[in-house]
Order: structure tokens, then sequence, then C-alpha cells
């Protein structure tokens, strides 16, 4: 006898089974409800069934294999393509799921809705990364890291994309692709080189800020969850009446910072190269969620006029002395993707990712940015990569951005793709911009270079005697001895010289380490 399901439960698989061919965030965990549910029979990509996996069309045992067998070309042909373009940067990362929590009240700052009401929740997607390094690279390098966060608020998805460093190399964007190439690979031997990586830094000297940080104790984190983010980029808060006021943001984690020292990362590195992927996935999966409490640093347009260093230069940090941490905040990511394909390789981020009340500065690098990484997605992911599921917005509708290879999403079906006057649509009158009271910015187009100039020492030998009070001196002199000793050696003399300006004590130490390590050969009498 035939006895119905009740109401209840056809109501819920129905929603699930909606979910399943409707992938959003939740989706994977639909497919595996569904799929103990009612559990599909393997089949070719175009739904036929397949009677075995293993099996081939062959004429004769064993004979010439048969074209027609779709069930063998469907495999090899799709595996012949599973691989999509690597990031240039950031390639390696780990991710996961979690929440943003409004601690503290901030709609004196901004009028971005995701960041008004304290208890606030909004859902997040987080990825983490080295920078240099490709897919197989050990994720112990000494490397910054990336700290990307997608919000998916009710205004939009808004993307953090920091770092796990609060300055940077460069501030001149087009300095960008060739620093990269020289932290890759030499175009000759396709090997990692120092004679490479120190004859452009000792070329652009802004970067000893960074390096300084980059060759301490924090230059190589113990794993994910043990490291701080920073929006390095100043950013614009916008007020209600228009108003704003410049900010920077720090995330620290809530876990304490935890470091591997030099040796320590070598060791990690051929023991378990992925082992800060694994430590993320296993603490979120015993339950132990990692968290970062999140604060901002806030200047007014008349304090930035006043700074003997510009708020637009990444390779600056802001003195907290001056601009205090106010909290606003807290991340926690408490899940893991059910498929790191799906979520974690085809995460795409971008600072252009914003919502109203947050807007980028005149940062030069970050500018350059806004162009740059939604440009690499259409590289990697495709004309129509808003629409993987990881990076779906919930209450975007644009109807004339449609059609292109891959549009899954219904394509807006009928809508005009014209703004029409027979189905028009609602618009945002308050975020008309002559109600924001934005810079005004006068003067002839030039061709500028931001060169470096002794004030790019000043914060540089400021943290190098903030080392001296923690103890790392010793550790900054060790780490650069150990990576410099492989340039050759009129351009270690060009390192030293370079670290000679941060403090003459440190280039005089990191000379002695060095040779101590490589000693030159003395040349014949």
């Amino acid at each position: 006898m035939h006895h119905p399901l009740p109401t209840q439960v056809f109501s819920v698989s129905t929603q699930c089974l909606h979910i399943y061919k409707n992938p959003g965030l939740f989706g994977g965990l639909a497919r595996r409800i569904v799929s103990k549910m009612n559990p599909a029979p393997y089949s070719t990509s175009n739904g036929c069934p397949v009677f075995n996996p293993y099996a081939s069309q062959q004429i004769g045992t064993p004979g010439p294999l048969l074209l027609q067998d779709h069930h063998l070309i469907d495999l090899l042909a799709h595996f012949d393509r599973e691989r999509i373009p690597e990031r240039v940067v950031h390639a390696k990362g780990s991710g996961a799921f979690g929440y943003f929590e409004v601690t503290d009240d901030v709609s004196d700052l901004t009028k971005a809705a995701f960041l008004n009401g304290v208890g606030k929740k909004t859902r997040t997607f987080t990825r983490f990364s080295t920078v240099g390094g490709e897919m197989g690279s050990a994720d112990a390098a000494r490397d910054p890291r990336g700290f990307a966060t997608k919000f998916y608020t009710e205004e939009g998805n808004i993307d953090w994309v920091y770092n796990n460093t609060p300055i940077f190399f460069i501030r001149n964007p087009s300095k960008f692709p060739l620093f990269i190439h020289t932290q890759k690979r030499n175009p000759q031997t396709h090997l990692k080189d120092p004679d490479m990586f120190w004859d452009y830094l000792v070329q652009n000297q802004e970067a000893v800020h960074q390096l300084m940080v980059l060759f301490s104790d924090r230059g190589t984190p113990a794993d994910f969850r043990h490291m701080h983010g920073y929006s390095g980029h100043t950013y614009k808060w916008v007020k209600k009446d228009g108003s704003f006021n410049y900010v920077q943001i720090h995330m620290k984690a809530d876990q304490g910072i935890k470091t591997l020292n030099n040796e320590e990362a070598t060791k990690m590195s051929g023991e378990n190269p992925d082992h800060a992927q694994e430590d993320l996935f296993r603490a979120i999966e015993r339950g132990e969620f990692p968290s970062w409490t999140c604060y901002v640093q806030v200047m007014s347009p008349q304090e930035a006029r006043q700074q003997n260093f510009s708020v637009f230069d990444l390779t600056k940090t802001w003195p907290q002395s001056k601009f205090p941490l106010r909290r606003f905040g807290r991340l926690v990511l408490d899940r893991n993707p059910d498929n790191y394909f799906a979520d974690v390789e085809q995460a795409a981020f971008s600072p252009s990712n914003t919502v109203p009340g947050v807007e980028p500065s005149a940062d030069p690098v970050l500018q350059s940015r806004l162009f740059s990484y939604p440009d690499t997605h259409r590289h990697r992911l495709g004309a129509n990569f808003y629409q993987i599921p990881v990076n779906r917005c919930p209450v975007a509708h644009n109807p004339f951005i449609r059609d292109g290879p891959m549009s899954v999403d219904g394509n807006n079906g009928a809508e005009p793709n014209y703004p029409s006057s027979f189905a028009p649509m609602p618009y945002r009158q308050d975020l008309n911009p002559s109600n924001t009271l934005s810079e005004e910015w006068h003067g002839a187009a030039t061709s500028f270079h931001w060169q470096a100039t002794d004030a790019d020492f000043e914060q540089a030998g400021q943290l190098w005697e903030v080392f001296g009070r923690t103890n790392q001196q010793d550790a900054l002199v060790h780490n650069l001895s150990v990576h410099v000793q492989g340039a050759k050696p009129h351009i270690q003399d060009q390192v030293f010289a370079m670290f000679a300006r941060v403090n003459p004590e440190l280039g005089r130490r990191l000379r002695a380490a060095t040779l101590a390590l490589a000693p030159r050969k003395q040349p014949n009498m």
C-alpha cells in the first residue's frame, strides 16, 4: 500500500531540491541531503545512464576503441580542461565561510548598512594565501599573506582585499608587475633568484619598511589563524550627510600571534608544505572557530593635509598615538567549504566591490587594483565570474550586464537590456554624487614617479628601535643574512648600504652575518 509523505517532509525535500537545482551558497549541503534521500544513477554529463564507469567500447577483447564511446570521450575531454589558469599572485590559498558581527556603533562614521546596528551579522567568505608562490608552493614561505574577505550584504557584496602586513613594497602601480617578476622565477633558469630579488629592491628602496616587517619574526606566520590582517590602503568611510573620513582597518587575531623562525619554516616546508591549509580546516572541523577583532583608524581630510607623509602612500603606517584604534566588529570563520575548487579556487575578490558608505581613496596602487582584480577574474573564470555561487551577490540586479560565455542565471529573462521606458527600474536617489562631499583635484596631467627619499627610512628606523626593545633585532639580521648570502657580492654591498640607511648598526651587523655565512674569496696576489 502506498503511504504519502507528510506535508512537512515533502515541503523540506522540495526546498532542498530547489536549492540543489539552483545552487547558491548552501548548494553543497543541499546536494548531500538530496543525494542521501534519492541517490541519482551514474551518467554521462548529458544525463545518459552508464552501467560501468570503467568500461570502454571496443571491437574484440582486446581490440581498438570506438570514437562513438561518448562516456570515455566525455571523461577525457573534460579531464583535459579541469585546470583553469592559476592566479598570477596569491595562487595558493585556503578559505572558509563565516560571519561578521558589528560589536560597536560606527554609525557616526559611515552609512554602510552592514556596519550599522550593534549585533548585526553578515555572512562572509575568507581566503588566505601566500603571494609569490605557485599552487604547489609551501605555506611556510617567507612571504606576505593575503587576507581577503567577501561580505554578502543587503546592499551588495563588498570585498576586503587585505594582507597580513600593514604596508607594502611599492606605491607606484606601474612597478607592481615588474616587482612580482623578480619575486618569482628567473626567465632563463626558471629558479628563484636572490640576485633578481635584491637587485630590484636596492633600486626601489621605498620597499625597506616592508622588508623590515617581512624579515622579522612576523615574516612567516605559523598558520593563517595566528596572524593579523590590515587594509594597508587608505579608504574613505562616507557619512549620511555626504562628508567622509579617511580610514585604515586592522584585524587582530583573537588567537594571538604565532610565527616560525627561519629554520622552523624550512623544516615545515619539507615535512608538510600544506600545514596552514590543514591547520585551518582541522580547527574549524573541531569547532575551534578562529576569529579576528576589527578596528578602524580614522583621519579627517584636514588632518591628512597636516601629516609629514601622504595618506595615499602604501609604504607608510599611521601612528596609533595620533590615530588610535577604534573597535567596531568581529570576523568569525565557522564552516569549511564543501568543495575546494568551487569555493576557494573560484573565489574572486576585488577592492572595486564595495557598497554605499565605503569608497576607495586616491592611493594610486589601490586605484590600479580596482581595474586589475576584476580583469584577472575575467581572464581566469570568464566574463560571468560573478555568477559562480561563491561570488554571487544575493541582491544584485543589473539586466544590462548579460550574455557572454557560461551565463547560467537565466540571463535576466525578458527584461530589456537598456534603460527602457516601459519596464522602468527604481534607482537609489540618495546615492546621487552631488550629495557627497568628495575630494577636489586640480593640476596638470603629469608623468609622476614617486621616488624614494630619506623620509622612506624614518618609519623603518623606528621599527628597528622597536625590535631592540622586543629582542627581535637578532632574528631580523639572521633572516636577512640567510637570504642575502645567495646574491652576488656587488648586490650584497648595495643591500648592506640600504639597511645602513635604516640604521648604521643594522648595516654593519647584516654585513658581518652575511659574510660569515658566505665568505668572499680573496683575490690572488
